[in-house]
């Protein structure tokens, strides 16, 4: 059975199609602007029954006066509010009709998000944040079901009940009024909220967009409330580059917290930071050791330009020697009538005297290969010892 307010006409102008939003704090219409021809969000604020009467005219009257500040922003990044209207006991506001999913919604359907679209996401959110700022007007309920999401873009909603739905005052009846995940430590304690209140909001939200839960997670909104004031943020394990924000944007002192212009600037950077697993940084002129020597059965690639200059004797000294068979075949085995005894080993062979003139020089006759290490006196044995020289 449809809503009766289906059937009414507000202000004579905006006509109540079908409900596409509903909160504890009111339902959102799809309406039609009859004066000029368009499609039109309208909030309708519904106090909750249990909060006395006495409570519910100030109450109207602090979310129309909040919806007329926030009427004045004029910000890509916030949804444009068009009209306020109390009627019939109920205010209504009158918003651009957006047709794009919460970031609430993202997440449920689509998983969390990479830390860099987080990061384009909340950098959005941090600018219009910063122009209410400015315009002495804060939000007071940035959670993920206000942020609308178009790919990567966002756009801020629902400034004009943020004070309702902002504030952790506890009613006569016992009702906690707001969003207890999202509230900074000093809103959950009934301090007074600032414009820090909004960036502790924006760091939570950005903790869901990235990790798919809150930061504080307990059962009924009195734990969660304590959490939020006494407790730390549960650490985040998917924020890669947004890690150190996102704890920044949750400190318990809101002064620890950083502007909405400052937050602006971080998330730009995160944004367009490369994830630090794929970043890796080498020193300069880094000088790698390489062992000449390789390992037995492999063999090194290039050697140095030193290694390649080395004399030519190294290479002829490494070479494997000759088999010694041949030549101690030979030495057992010389040439009959080859009786010359053969100089030492360890000394060099006596400098002969030039030939007189005209007489050609005497060449001598090669003479068979002898075993290594022999004595001076080694003659051999199948042959006579050759008499001296004489002059020798």
């Amino acid at each position: 059975m449809p809503d009766r307010a289906a059937q009414r006409l507000i202000a004579d102008r905006y006509a109540l199609a079908v409900p596409i939003g509903q909160g504890g704090m009111g339902v959102v219409w799809r309406a039609q602007d009859t004066l000029l021809g368009r499609e039109v969000a309208i909030k309708e604020v519904r106090l909750p029954p249990t909060i006395p009467d006495s409570e519910r005219s100030s109450m109207r009257a602090r979310v129309l006066r909040e919806a007329r500040a926030a009427a004045r922003l004029n910000h890509p990044g916030v949804v444009t509010l068009y009209d306020v209207i109390n009627e019939q006991g109920h205010a209504f506001i009158v918003m651009e009709l957006i047709n794009a999913p919460t970031l609430a919604q993202v997440v449920a359907q689509q998983g969390p998000l990479e830390p860099r679209r987080a990061a384009r996401i909340g950098a959005q959110v941090a600018a219009a944040l910063a122009a209410a700022h400015q315009a002495g007007i804060v939000h007071r309920d940035v959670k993920p079901a206000n942020v609308m999401v178009l790919g990567d873009s966002a756009r801020l909603t629902d400034f004009g009940i943020a004070r309702v739905k902002g504030d952790p005052k506890l009613t006569s009846t016992g009702l906690i009024v707001g969003s207890p995940a999202y509230m900074a430590p000093e809103q959950a304690s009934g301090a007074a909220a600032g414009p820090e209140a909004d960036l502790w909001g924006l760091g939570a939200t950005l903790y869901y967009a990235v990790e798919g839960r809150p930061p504080f997670e307990r059962d009924g909104q009195i734990a969660i409330l304590t959490a939020v004031v006494n407790d730390a943020p549960r650490a985040p394990e998917r924020a890669g580059e947004l890690a150190p924000v996102i704890v920044a944007l949750l400190s318990k002192d809101p002064a620890q917290r950083p502007s909405a212009a400052e937050l602006r600037e971080l998330l730009e950077r995160a944004a367009t930071a490369e994830p630090a697993a794929a970043t890796i940084t080498l020193p300069a002129q880094a000088v790698v050791p390489v062992d000449p020597t390789p390992p037995a059965g492999q063999t090194n690639g290039p050697q140095p330009e030193a290694a390649a200059a080395q004399p030519a004797e190294a290479e002829e000294a490494a070479e494997p020697a000759e088999p010694s068979e041949a030549a101690g075949a030979e030495a057992t085995e010389a040439p009959s009538g080859d009786t010359e005894q053969l100089p030492e080993v360890d000394e060099a062979p006596a400098a002969q005297p030039p030939p007189p003139p005209g007489k050609p020089a005497e060449v001598s006759r090669p003479g068979p290969s002898r075993p290594r290490n022999q004595g001076p006196n080694h003659v051999r044995p199948d042959q006579p010892a050759r008499p001296a020289r004489p002059g020798s």
